[in-house]
C-alpha cells in the first residue's frame, strides 16, 4: 500500500513520501524489514526513540514519533500522541477485518464476557472469535495464548487474519493499559460493554479517576458515534455506573442498560429475579416487553451479570433475541473462572478462579457461598495470595474480603515477582482475621485446604485462574515455574485418595 493512501485514510499529516510502498508495521526495531513503518514510542522500561537509526538501517521507510525527535533517512510522521497516529495508520494496512467487532472493558468480568459473547454468537450460527486474557479463541475452539490486550501490530494482524479465515464476529477485551496506550484504536467497533469498576492497577494509574478515565477512552475514542454502549447496572446506584452512563451519553452513544437497573434510564435487558440451584441458577429477565426464564448452567451472581451483558452485546449487534437467550442457557464455563477443578475424595468440590482484586475475590466467595451446605456444618475454605510488583494497597483489603465470608482462610503465594513473598503475605495478613493461616508454598496451601475439606465443604483457590506458571523474581532473575491451580488441585486430591504424596 502507498504511504499517502494510509495517511489520508487515517487523517494523519505527512509532508512527503506519499508514493512510498509500505510492506508492514513494527514497534520493535528488531522486526523491521524493508518497507516498514516504525512506531518509536517512549515506554516505562524502554525508549524506542533511541533505536530509530537501527530501524531505518533495517529498512524502515517512515517513523511515527513525537515532533521534537530527530529522524534522518526516513519520512518523519509526527504527532503529540504518536501511539494513536500509529494505530490509525496500521488499521488501514491490516485489512480486511471482521464485520462485527465489539469490545468489553471493566475491572472484572472482561474475559468471561468476551468468551460468552463468542459462545452465544457461535450458537446463533455465526463464525465468531474472541481475543483477551485467554488468548485468541477461534470458531473451532482452538486457543493461542497472549496478553489481555496485545500490542497494536499483533492485535490488528490477528483481526485481519481471523477475517481472512472467515470470522465475521469478534469480541475483544479492552484493558485500561491497552486503552491508555492506544492498542485498541483504528477499528470500526460497533458496540462495547462496561462490566463494573473497582480498585486495580494502581501501580500503573495514579488514582481511581485516572484508571476510570482510561476505561472511558473506549466510549469516547474507540467507538463510533451512535454505537451501542452496553452498561451493567446492578441497581445499587453505583457512582461508577452513573459516570459511565454520563460518559456514554456525552459521547453520543446509544446507552443500553443491562441488569437490575436502578437509574432513570430505561432497561434494555432487565434482571427481574435470580434463584440459585445446585448446579447453576434460574434467571427471570425482561427484554423488549417479553419476560423469559433462563436456566443458566453457571454459579454465581457475577456470572449471571457476565452472561446478560454478553446477551446484550449479541442482541445489540443484530442477533435474534430468542436465539440469544436459548444460547445463554447452554453457556459453558470459562477457563479459570469459577471452574470446578475436582471433587475431593471426601466429596468437597474445589473451584479455581482468577479473582485477584478485593471486589473480585468477594464476588467469587459470594458466588460459592449459597452452595455450601450450611445446615450440615459446611464450610467455605479460601486459598489465595497477591501478586508482587503490583498495587500493594489492595492486599489488606483482599485479606479482609476473604475473612468476611470464608470459614477458613489460607494465605499463600501468588506471583511474587521481584518482591519478598513473606512481605506480600504479611500485607495480606494485616487485613485478614486472626484465624487466617499462612502457608507460603502454593501447592502445600492447596493440599492443606483439600485435606481440611469435608463432604459438605467447598474449596476456592483464587488469584491465578487459567495461568500456567508462577512468576518468581524480576528482570534478569525472573523465572516462570510451571504451575496450574487446576492441575495441582487434581494432583492433591489424587494424593489424598491414594495416601501417597505426589
Amino acid at each position: 500500500m502507498k504511504l499517502g493512501a494510509l495517511t489520508e485514510r487515517a487523517g494523519v499529516a505527512c509532508a512527503s513520501g506519499n508514493d512510498i510502498d509500505v510492506t508492514g508495521f513494527a514497534i520493535d526495531h528488531r522486526k523491521v524489514a524493508p518497507g516498514t513503518v516504525f512506531g518509536a514510542f517512549r515506554g516505562l522500561e524502554f525508549n524506542a526513540e533511541e533505536v530509530i537509526p537501527q530501524a531505518i538501517a533495517a529498512g524502515a521507510v517512515a517513523v511515527v514519533t513525537r515532533p521534537d525527535v530527530i529522524v534522518d533517512g526516513a519520512v518523519h510522521i509526527t504527532s503529540d500522541e504518536p501511539r494513536r497516529a500509529f494505530a490509525q495508520l496500521a488499521a488501514g494496512f491490516f485489512m480486511p477485518v471482521p464485520e462485527i467487532i465489539v469490545a468489553v472493558t471493566g475491572t472484572n468480568g472482561k474475559t468471561s464476557t468476551v468468551e460468552m459473547t463468542r459462545q452465544i454468537w457461535r450458537m446463533c450460527g455465526e463464525r465468531a472469535a474472541s481475543i483477551g486474557t485467554l488468548g485468541v479463541t477461534t470458531p473451532d475452539e482452538s486457543v493461542s495464548t497472549g496478553l489481555t490486550t496485545p500490542d497494536i501490530v499483533t492485535f490488528l494482524s490477528n483481526m485481519s487474519g481471523l477475517a481472512r479465515e472467515g470470522v465475521t464476529h469478534i469480541a475483544y477485551e479492552a484493558s485500561s493499559h491497552g486503552l491508555s496506550q492506544f492498542r485498541n484504536h483504528g477499528l470500526p467497533v460497533i458496540a462495547a460493554a462496561f462490566t463494573n469498576f473497582s480498585r486495580d492497577h494502581l501501580d500503573y494509574h495514579a488514582d481511581m479517576n485516572e484508571y476510570f478515565a482510561a476505561k472511558m477512552r473506549l466510549f469516547s475514542e474507540v467507538l463510533s458515534e451512535g454505537a451501542a454502549a452496553i452498561i451493567w447496572d446492578g441497581g445499587d446506584n453505583s457512582e461508577w455506573t452513573r459516570r459511565a452512563v454520563e460518559h456514554a451519553v456525552s459521547s453520543n452513544l446509544r446507552v443500553l442498560l443491562v441488569g437490575k437497573v436502578g437509574s432513570e434510564h430505561p432497561a434494555f435487558l432487565r434482571l427481574v429475579d435470580r434463584k440459585t440451584t445446585q448446579l447453576g441458577q434460574v434467571l427471570e429477565v425482561e427484554h423488549d416487553g417479553v419476560h423469559r426464564t433462563i436456566k443458566l448452567p453457571l454459579i454465581g451472581e457475577y456470572q449471571a451479570a457476565n452472561a446478560l451483558v454478553s446477551a446484550g452485546l449479541a442482541i445489540a449487534t443484530g442477533s435474534d433475541a430468542a436465539q440469544v437467550f436459548d444460547a445463554v442457557s447452554r453457556l459453558q464455563p470459562v477457563r479459570g473462572r469459577i471452574e470446578r477443578a475436582v471433587i475431593s475424595p471426601a466429596g468437597a468440590p474445589v473451584y479455581v478462579d482468577y479473582a485477584h482484586t478485593p471486589d473480585a475475590l468477594a464476588a467469587a466467595i459470594a458466588a460459592l457461598r449459597p452452595h455450601v451446605a450450611r445446615g450440615q456444618g459446611g464450610r467455605l475454605i479460601t486459598v489465595f495470595g497477591a501478586g508482587g510488583d503490583r498495587d500493594p494497597g489492595k492486599r489488606g483489603a483482599m485479606g479482609e474480603a476473604a475473612s468476611d465470608q470464608s470459614d477458613i482462610v489460607i494465605i499463600t503465594d501468588d506471583n511474587p515477582r521481584g518482591e519478598s513473598p513473606a512481605a506480600i503475605r504479611a500485607d495480606i495478613m494485616r487485613g485478614a482475621a486472626a484465624s487466617a493461616r499462612e502457608i507460603g508454598d502454593r501447592r502445600d496451601a492447596i493440599r492443606e485446604a483439600i485435606a481440611l475439606a469435608g463432604a459438605h465443604d467447598i474449596v476456592l483457590v483464587a488469584g491465578k485462574g487459567h495461568e500456567q506458571g508462577q512468576i518468581i523474581g524480576s528482570g534478569d532473575t525472573m523465572r516462570i515455574l510451571p504451575f496450574d491451580d487446576v492441575t495441582v488441585a487434581r494432583e492433591c486430591a489424587a494424593e489424598q485418595a491414594s495416601g501417597v504424596p505426589s
